[in-house]
């Protein structure tokens, strides 16, 4: 009955939908799209056959030669690579070791962008600070010669909501430990784990501001040094190693697919992820099984026809390191229309909700994307709100979009981190994703002409 229902629904809202959309088309791919294989074959050859992908090395162009092949292999049309330059900053010998008074090893990670210690590292007092709030409101004089070590309470949530406010200390922390005359700077991992997995991630110091070394502590070692500095009856000493070096105009690229629609003349639909990752993991969760999905998503459609309208897929080269990659597609293609942008970068757990921002003259097909993936359990979202990473200065642009929100309750225990590896991800919570995105690409792409209609077009 409630199948019956469902379908009665989208029947009365086809109507309003463009040209040779079909509800019950789209309810039998994203059904069938739960028994799919290719994404996690997308995610599990990328991870076992490139690896680590830093932007701009070697490691990247290997995962570029790689999606190429596979893209091609898969069936889709127009694949290449877009290739940009970008400096590039290189990890290199890193520790910690707490001197006195209580002598013990700490296990870190230097934040992207790092400034370099000397060979061996640096010695210097440690101070600390329980939040950013407090190292900005302390005296220029509590901090200058010192390396500064700041804290935070990340909560875990299932919207990741938590990184934005507290991503703080990794993003503005070492701009103004260095203004104030720090030496260097550790932060508590931005993370809700309690392995003792480190962190990285990237950050920039304001122009002015000279660089100084940053690292991130994992969660417990945070822990261990507040509990130092409170029971400290005298200076705690701290040495630091945080070695890297810099790179200018190394190449990345990004790895452009499509699926050609019936009318080349009508604006494309993105949909994407990033390829790069960090170097400590492969980079399962971020974001191998984001393009996967998106791969995953447009083969299906592919597979069962043509869509009026063309599906780009966008594998994005070095995201993690400063959105180069969708900077460089907005300086490329960002003025022309895109009838969606669709973006996966917060893992493959299930997704619960919908956002979407397609415009009130395009609400029917808002709510039919809403109605059409609540039988995966995901729950309507609001109508004027879209986003994602690479595509978001394409958004703020004022580009149209969907958003899929992904679960990230267990996102932030592998975020970044050595943990973020294939074993992380749950085969059937990334085959709900690839539903949910097949379905929503059945509906933005106007209807798909099956291959016995092509056959019969052909024959004419």
């Amino acid at each position: 009955m409630i199948r019956t229902l469902f379908a009665a629904t989208l029947l009365a809202t086809a109507a309003a939908l463009p040209a040779q959309f079909s509800p019950q088309q789209v309810a039998s791919l994203r059904d069938a799209a739960l028994n799919d294989t290719y994404a996690f074959d997308i995610t599990e050859g990328l991870t076992t056959e490139v690896g680590q992908r830093m932007a701009g090395t070697e490691a990247e162009a290997r995962a570029r030669a790689w999606s190429v092949a596979k893209l091609k292999a898969m069936g889709f049309a127009n694949v290449r690579v877009d290739p940009f330059t970008m400096p590039v900053w290189v990890r290199g010998a890193e520790s910690a070791s707490i001197l006195s008074p209580f002598p013990q090893k700490l296990a870190i990670a230097a934040l992207g962008n790092s400034a370099s210690t000397p060979p061996g590292g640096l010695e210097g007092e440690l101070v600390g600070f329980d939040s950013l709030a407090a190292l900005e409101a302390a005296p220029d004089s509590a901090v200058r010669g010192k390396i500064v070590f700041v804290s935070h309470a990340m909560p875990r949530t299932e919207d990741g909501s938590g990184y934005g406010i507290f991503g703080g200390p990794r993003r503005q922390g070492p701009g103004i430990a260095s203004r104030k005359g720090a030496i260097a700077i550790i932060i508590r991992s931005i993370g809700t784990d309690y392995h003792r997995n480190p962190h990285t991630g990237v950050m920039n110091f304001p122009d002015g501001v000279k660089p100084i070394p940053a690292g991130a502590l994992p969660l417990p070692d945070s822990e261990q040094v507040q509990r130092i500095l409170k029971r400290a009856t005298g200076p705690v000493r701290l040495r630091l190693q945080l070695e890297s070096t810099k790179l200018t105009n190394q190449q990345s690229g990004n790895v452009i697919a499509e699926v050609p629609g019936r009318d080349p003349g009508l604006p494309p639909i993105l949909v994407g992820g990033h390829l790069d990752s960090w170097d400590l993991g492969t980079g399962a969760i971020d974001d191998a099984s984001g393009v996967a999905i998106a791969a995953a998503a447009a083969k299906r459609i592919m597979d069962a026809g043509r869509p009026l309208r063309t599906i780009r897929i966008v594998w994005f080269g070095a995201e993690e390191v400063g959105l180069f990659g969708g900077l460089d597609y907005r300086a490329k293609y960002g003025k022309q229309p895109h009838y969606a942008l669709i973006e996966s970068d917060f893992g493959a757990d299930r997704i619960w909700k919908v956002d979407s921002r397609l415009g009130e003259a395009r609400k029917a097909e808002a709510i039919a994307i809403q109605q059409a993936l609540q039988p995966l359990g995901i729950v309507p979202g609001a109508l004027d709100e879209t986003e994602g990473s690479d595509i978001g200065p394409m958004v703020a642009d004022g580009q149209p979009g969907v958003a899929l929100k992904q679960d990230g309750t267990r996102y932030f225990d592998y975020h970044h981190t050595p943990d973020d590896t294939l074993d992380k991800i749950d085969p059937v919570q990334l085959r709900q994703n690839v539903a949910a995105w097949t379905a929503v690409l059945a509906i933005l792409s106007g209807g798909i002409d099956p291959p016995a209609e092509l056959n019969r077009r052909k024959k004419r």
